[in-house]
């Protein structure tokens, strides 16, 4: 009786109705997208984020997206707020939850252009390594991101 009861409800709500009520009963995330931005030589853009903890100050590009933002557009609009470099985004390369209210999700990209202007409130220092020549400091997640390690936890396999 009860069952027929919420279900005869759900059905008349419709549409918007039907969204929030579900958005007030499950949990909200917000969403981090990194990018791992890689040049025409192979080697990948870091930079020197001045919030970050002092032992792991260097990483890929990150923000979190907006609302009614895709991912990708994310990747595109961080990197050049951070760095001024636009960026043609890639393949999702991993995405992970877990972190409280966060979602985290990481595309390949490629420079497409720009010029380097660093946004001083968030970034330090910026350059472009090679992958056998990171800098210390990187945290461990995006140097997982760089080398291709964690293929169990990549977008095409389990997350």
């Amino acid at each position: 009786m009860v069952n027929r009861f919420i279900g005869a409800l759900w059905h008349r709500l419709r549409g918007p109705l039907q969204w929030r009520v579900m958005w007030l009963a499950h949990a909200t995330f917000m969403v981090g997208v990194t990018g791992v931005v890689r040049d025409d030589e192979g080697r990948v853009l870091l930079l020197h984020h001045r919030l970050w903890r002092k032992d792991t100050p260097w990483g890929l590009p990150t923000g979190y997206a907006r609302r009614s933002e895709t991912f990708e557009q994310t990747v595109v609009r961080e990197v050049k707020e951070e760095t001024g470099l636009d960026v043609t985004p890639g393949p999702l390369v991993r995405l992970t939850s877990g972190y409280r209210l966060r979602a985290e999700a990481a595309y390949e990209a490629r420079l497409s252009g720009g010029t380097m202007r660093l946004d001083p409130r968030e970034i330090l220092d910026a350059g472009w390594y090679a992958p056998d020549r990171l800098p210390p400091g990187l945290i461990a997640s995006h140097r997982e991101l760089i080398l291709g390690v964690g293929a169990e936890s990549r977008a095409s396999g389990a997350g």
